[in-house]
């Protein structure tokens, strides 16, 4: 089973009440080859909320402690992605999920790459808290972007 980011199956769940609908993606939940959850929905967010960045490193640092998460008003939500990013990882448990493709750029999902923290629109290398943890238990994860490659890799034939 795979887990997509609920964006990405066209759900419009993102901070600015939008989606990030990719159709194949999409597609593998309506086959019922794949489910959806949101991170930050998970962690308590609502919908339309503040967009958010990492400041001072990336979702591993969030994770250790030596980064936090703040919204672009200035406040602190480092609890929330964290709460998020646990609740994803049941949820990957509960269901024996073997592959996330969560929505690059954010900063509970991204893969490759996250915002800078300074919420000027700078993109770096860096992966979100969602994406760290579930890297640590040994979680295949990817973009929207890879996700074709890593299902190859990987010999799963979904489509």
């Amino acid at each position: 089973m795979i887990l997509i980011s609920a964006c990405l199956a066209g759900q419009p769940v993102r901070y600015n009440a939008t989606d990030a609908l990719n159709l194949k993606l999409s597609q593998l939940v309506k086959e019922k080859k794949a489910m959806i959850a949101c991170p930050e929905l998970l962690g308590g967010f609502t919908i339309p909320r503040p967009s958010a960045e990492i400041m001072g490193g990336n979702g591993a640092d969030v994770l250790n402690g030596t980064a936090q998460v703040y919204e672009q008003t200035g406040k602190n939500v480092t609890q929330a992605y964290i709460d998020g990013a646990y609740h994803t990882l049941k949820i990957v448990k509960n269901h024996q999920i073997t592959h996330v493709v969560l929505k690059e750029n954010s900063p509970s999902c991204g893969s490759g790459f996250i915002y800078n923290g300074d919420f000027t629109g700078t993109k770096i290398q860096g992966i979100g808290v969602t994406t760290a943890l579930l890297q640590q238990h040994g979680i295949n994860v990817c973009s929207e972007h890879s996700f074709y490659v890593m299902l190859m890799e990987d010999n799963q034939n979904i489509f």
